[in-house]
């Protein structure tokens, strides 16, 4: 599993640090293995993530199934 993040304004933290953090508050099964720190999230004018832009990376050059 792969989480996508924006930091707090002002906040710091590693790839490491982040998952360090999951596994010492949640199962492991639900850690994340990979994590990607963004400057923002794209949302929509009522402020939903648009999770389609996140996937769009990860699904290209693929037939989508």
């Amino acid at each position: 599993m792969k989480a996508i993040v924006t930091l707090r304004e002002g906040t710091s933290a590693t790839e490491a640090e982040l998952i360090a953090f999951c596994r010492e508050r949640m199962a492991h099964f639900k850690c994340p293995r990979t994590v990607e720190i963004r400057d923002a999230l794209p949302r929509t004018a009522t402020g939903k993530i648009q999770k389609y832009l996140l996937r769009r990376p990860y699904w290209e050059g693929s037939d989508g199934s």
